[in-house]
């Protein structure tokens, strides 16, 4: 029992420290890319996400809140959002024509326009397929926003915007991804609804 308990009180601990470990930088990135993301929006242009395992998740995740909304305080228009990660014909398609590196690349060369917005996870930074996303997403112009652990985005001059988590575990940065999405959506929330926020 007391193993487990540890387990809770190190796992607390270390969330707790990470959420104070790096305020300025998720501060810029947030205000940052919720100015951007507002801006997109108000030009009439989407938002396209994509992530591995857990990330995908978070990518669906993260699109539901800005299509449906985030919180029952706030009912207001949906906002154009697409998660990469959840069709299995195009992603097998894909991964059998082409192989796994394309399965985002693929859906952005066909669904991406100048000034939509792309937004790629991965704890690692060095996801192939979210490293091809992000290329094909600059070649045509959309806006890149990243989130990342410690050693951001191996290509790193692929996103405009990188929130890199100063933890080296997967569950954490995971956590603060999460955090930071939901911040995301609220900050963008209150831009673009500033009224119905007030």
């Amino acid at each position: 029992m007391t193993d487990r308990k540890n387990i809770i009180a190190s796992a607390v601990r270390d969330a707790i420290a990470l959420k104070t470990a790096y305020t300025q930088h998720r501060e810029e990135w947030l205000l940052a890319a919720s100015d951007q993301l507002a801006n997109a929006f108000r030009s009439g242009n989407k938002v396209l996400i994509a992530g591995n395992g857990g990330s995908a998740a978070d990518s669906q995740h993260f699109a539901a809140e800005l299509v449906v909304r985030l919180s029952s305080r706030l009912d207001r228009q949906a906002l154009p959002a697409i998660a990469l990660t959840v069709d299995t014909s195009v992603l097998t398609a894909a991964t059998n024509d082409y192989g796994f590196k394309q399965i985002f690349s693929r859906q952005i060369e066909a669904l991406g326009n100048a000034g939509d917005v792309f937004i790629g996870l991965s704890t690692s930074g060095k996801s192939e397929n979210i490293i091809e996303a992000f290329r094909i997403a600059k070649s045509k112009s959309l806006v890149t926003f990243g989130l990342f652990g410690e050693k951001g985005l191996s290509k790193s001059e692929l996103s405009d915007l990188s929130l890199c988590v100063p933890s080296s575990s997967t569950m954490r940065i995971q956590e603060e991804h999460i955090f930071a999405m939901h911040l995301l959506v609220e900050l963008t929330e209150c831009l673009l609804f500033a009224s119905a926020t007030s």
